[in-house]
């Protein structure tokens, strides 16, 4: 008898071979859910914050707020990751994370903003961005060595982008749908929807199974913490990797000067600031759309390169552009050669990472790459109170332009790299 053709769902799943993975699906509706609910919460606070105070330098402490706890805490997060079972770490910061957006539901309602008055309420707010920052060094970390754990290795690439895709799903729609609620019904709603996201992540959480934990052992803390830094700095490809997405971000972020853009140079209402927010992550869900039919497998040393340098152009031209349009294009394009650099590193993250180091690694990936976005938002606050808004954002796209130009030539090995021959040694 004559088999019918393959239906578009069996040839999208045998591309896909990651979506076959029951846990894997679980895993993704957490991973969105935290990143929606997160993004939503901080443009709203960074909305909140600039227009309480207009100050610019205040939006550079918010960031600050998170990157001095996500870097003093994240070595030591990651040798708790290890030992500890995967699946708890990351209802433990879900828990977490509830209790620290009721604490900013609480902040948002006039009976205790007429209490506190702006200075306190500012303070506070600080006070809960610097507790996110503790949290999200745990986060960080037991995402990653899940993610380890419920897909098989061979399946790496493809999983990784479609982890990327539903992480920047989330952060698209998150702050779409903090402008449409602050311009609809206040910062207070966002807040609170914030809470009832975190209350329903409880429940696919319990669909993955117990992992085991692959680290038994116990030595002694300061080695165990030491362990994770010294892999990254003896793997070439991944060093090289991780500094040149750390000192991108650092010097090409211009998400945290949005909200002065919107109100001083552009001119557009709350839903503009709301799709300005959002470009970066359309940008990116476009490209991961067409990585699940494109997937990268040649030569994504030098295609990292090239797409660290598209961001660096795109933040030059948004920095010196006055006319709506333009900018979200150019944030739009900023967040597709984002894309492909995100899959590119993550990827040889997984790839390169040994099961029983996954948490203390990512711990490492924490302080290189994720906290360098809140440092890159307190380094534009503060270039933007001395030089400008333009200026600083400006100066940063060419400084970025700098650091690939000096890693390219200083880190070969990132340049060669090829996931295929990583994939046979492992």
């Amino acid at each position: 008898m004559k088999q019918g053709k393959p239906s578009f769902r069996d040839r999208f799943l045998e591309k896909n071979p990651a979506l076959k993975i029951n846990e894997f699906l679980y895993f993704l509706t957490i991973r969105f859910g935290l990143i929606f609910a997160l993004n939503l919460q901080s443009t709203t606070i960074y909305y909140w914050v600039y227009h309480v105070t207009n100050d610019k330098l205040s939006l550079g402490f918010v960031g600050l707020a998170e990157v001095i706890p996500a870097v003093c805490c994240s070595l030591f997060s990651g040798h708790i990751v290890d030992l500890n079972e995967k699946r708890k770490m990351v209802l433990f910061c879900i828990v977490g994370y509830l209790f620290l957006g009721t604490g900013l539901f609480i902040l948002t309602t006039s009976f205790i903003t007429s209490h506190l008055g702006t200075s306190l309420t500012i303070y506070w707010i600080y006070f809960f961005v610097f507790l996110g920052g503790i949290l999200r060094s745990f986060l960080g970390p037991s995402m990653f060595s899940l993610f380890g754990l419920v897909v098989p290795r061979k399946n790496y690439a493809n999983a990784t982008s479609w982890s990327s895709m539903t992480w920047q799903i989330g952060a698209v729609i998150g702050p779409l749908v903090a402008g449409f609620i602050i311009a609809w019904k206040g910062i207070e709603a966002g807040m609170f929807l914030v809470i009832v996201i975190e209350v329903l992540l409880l429940i696919p959480i319990l669909f993955i199974s117990t992992k085991p934990v692959v680290k038994k052992e116990k030595e002694p803390i300061l080695d165990s913490l030491s362990e994770g830094l010294k892999f990254v700095l003896k793997t070439p490809a991944l060093l090289g990797a991780q500094l040149l997405d750390m000192f991108s971000v650092l010097f090409g972020g211009a998400v945290a000067l949005l909200p002065v853009y919107q109100k001083e140079i552009l001119h557009v209402n709350e839903m503009g600031f709301g799709i300005l927010r959002s470009a970066p992550g359309l940008g990116a869900l476009l490209t991961f759309g067409l990585l699940a039919f494109l997937p990268l497998q040649t030569n994504p040393g030098k295609k990292l390169f090239m797409a660290v340098t598209g961001f660096a152009l795109s933040i030059i031209v948004f920095g010196l552009s006055k006319n709506f349009y333009l900018s979200f294009f150019m944030l739009l394009l900023s967040g597709m050669f984002d894309a492909v650099s995100v899959v590119i590193r993550s990827t040889i993250l997984q790839l390169v990472t040994p099961d029983e180091m996954r948490g203390r690694v990512a711990a490492v990936n924490t302080m290189f790459v994720s906290s360098s976005n809140e440092l890159g938002d307190f380094e534009s606050g503060v270039m933007a109170h001395y030089l400008g808004t333009v200026r600083a954002v400006v100066a940063g796209g060419c400084l970025t332009l700098g650091v690939i130009a000096i890693t390219f030539f200083k880190a070969p090995q990132l340049r060669k790299f090829k996931f295929e021959e990583e994939g046979k040694e492992v």
